[in-house]
């Protein structure tokens, strides 16, 4: 389905200053290690601000990562509210086909509020010990860990924690998660497709992977702030929005660092409590901002490594911009010029070798040096071929190859869907070939530079993906609910984010 507008107003009717807008911008885009790819904000129920940094557009989904755990945590209130689970009940209830395996008392202790509020009562990430433990069905893996402690009393983030919270869910409905929510929340909240991994096919991954476009994020947090109700329609139980985004557990270490981090002001259902407000969030900058106390959301998706500065510059620039009454609105044209001209700066190069170009073409390139955390594993071979259309770069990843086009100028978009790209770069002298490619619907970008005059290529990640899988896989599922086009939405251990 297509979704409907949202309501739309100008910052100074709503009381949101645009030079504070502007000033946020400048702030993110000077940033160091920041890479903005989109920012919707709403204000008093109306969209006052919106823009993508082209390439990345407004109709294209992203990978959320973590942000997929408030969708999930959503998916529990209503099948909790429809009286198809109950919070306060133990989760070895909904595996029984575990019960006789799962010995130790605080596994058999765990209520479905302690997965969901991570409480588990371990002390850690238990991600790579329950794949070892079980490498096909993580919820076992994840029960036959001994909890640390008694769960209810200590905070661990922990991705089989919620992805044991999605895998009842889909159970108690015998539906993925997608499947439930779109009725009861995505066409009501006039989201159109979404899509999400899955592990293993046929289950929505839960803790991570969904893929949706910024549209649907600010969305669910207006959702959120007006407690459950859209249109005049409860969406969500009377009291869920209370329930979930309140503390459960403390997470603060007490000390005065601790005190200014977003991630030490306490946990509720898959939702953070912040200095301002509460959040979904995801790894690289995919934000759900939820801020009860001016009446507003602040939806983004980024690259970047630093979390805690993009929230800084938020509560340093966006929150003062939040005033009571209407404004003159001098400044909102010069803000919607901006936001309609926000862009991404192209990595520049060369269109074409100054000399040797007949050695260029059909030149082949292997890696050079040893394997590094920030280097695509499967990469062995980059070919470089004149074509009639210009210049085609090719990753080869053991006989899988990604073919990349070299444009004139700016970023090159990819003409094969199957894997949205964007690719900037060229030649930087007559031995050298560097190219930035974006794969437009996640936080990634890499880096790859050939040199001819060894025949070697480096590759680096920017961000580095968190799920593996070859870069083909780099990109929504194939379809709502579907798993993608690997055959499973995550290849090997799904690996902790953010």
């Amino acid at each position: 389905m297509n979704a409907r507008p949202l309501s739309v107003s100008t910052p100074a009717e709503q009381g949101v200053d645009a030079s504070g807008i502007q000033s946020f911008l400048d702030a993110v885009e000077a940033a160091p290690g920041i890479e903005p790819h989109s920012l919707m904000i709403l204000r008093h129920g109306r969209l006052v601000a919106s823009g993508w940094w082209a390439p990345y557009a407004p109709e294209r989904p992203h990978l959320l990562y973590s942000l997929s755990k408030s969708f999930t945590a959503t998916a529990a209130g209503l099948a909790a509210g429809e009286g198809l689970l109950d919070f306060d009940d133990p989760v070895i209830k909904y595996f029984p086909e575990f019960e006789a395996e799962i010995t130790d008392p605080r596994s058999r202790a765990m209520l479905v509020r302690h997965v969901a509020s991570m409480a588990s009562g371990h002390l850690a990430e238990t991600n790579q010990d329950a794949f070892q433990r079980d490498r096909v069905e993580l919820v076992r893996g994840f029960l036959l860990i001994p909890p640390d402690r008694d769960p209810g009393t200590v905070f661990a983030y922990n991705q089989p924690a919620t992805y044991t919270l999605a895998t009842i869910v889909q159970r108690v409905t015998g539906l993925t998660l997608t499947d439930y929510l779109r009725p009861r929340v995505l066409d009501p909240l006039g989201i159109g497709e979404v899509a999400w991994q899955q592990r293993p096919a046929g289950r929505d991954l839960g803790f991570s992977g969904l893929h949706a476009p910024t549209d649907a994020i600010a969305r669910l947090g207006q959702l959120y702030l007006q407690d459950g109700v859209w249109e005049g329609r409860r969406l969500l139980p009377s009291g869920w929005v209370a329930e979930a985004t309140r503390p459960h557990v403390s997470n603060a270490d007490g000390t005065a660092e601790g005190a200014e981090s977003d991630w030490q002001q306490g946990y509720g259902f898959q939702f953070w409590k912040s200095r301002h407000g509460y959040r979904g969030d995801g790894a690289y900058g995919q934000l759900c901002l939820v801020l009860p106390e001016h009446d507003a959301v602040i939806a983004t998706t980024a690259a970047t490594e630093q979390m805690q500065e993009l929230l800084n510059l938020v509560w340093r620039h966006l929150l003062p911009a939040f005033g009571d009454t209407p404004l003159s609105g001098r400044d909102d044209e010069a803000l919607r010029q901006r936001l309609a001209g926000l862009a991404l700066p192209p990595l520049t190069g060369a269109s074409e070798p100054s000399a040797q170009a007949d050695s260029w073409s059909g030149a082949r390139f292997s890696p050079a040096g040893p394997a590094r955390a920030d280097r695509p594993k499967r990469l062995t071979e980059v070919l470089v071929e004149a074509g009639p259309n210009g210049w085609i770069l090719s990753l080869d990843e053991s006989g899988a190859r990604l073919d990349l086009r070299l444009g004139e100028a700016g970023w090159s978009i990819g003409t094969d869907d199957s894997v949205p790209t964007a690719v900037s770069g060229g030649w930087t002298d007559p031995d050298t070939l560097r190219v930035d490619v974006l794969f437009l619907e996640t936080p990634h970008r890499l880096a790859v530079t050939c040199s001819l005059t060894d025949r070697t290529f480096t590759a680096q990640w920017y961000t580095t993906p968190l799920h593996g899988g070859p870069l083909t896989s780099l990109r929504a599922p194939s379809g709502s609910g579907s798993p993608s086009p690997s055959g499973s939405g995550v290849h090997a251990r799904p690996a902790p984010d953010a």
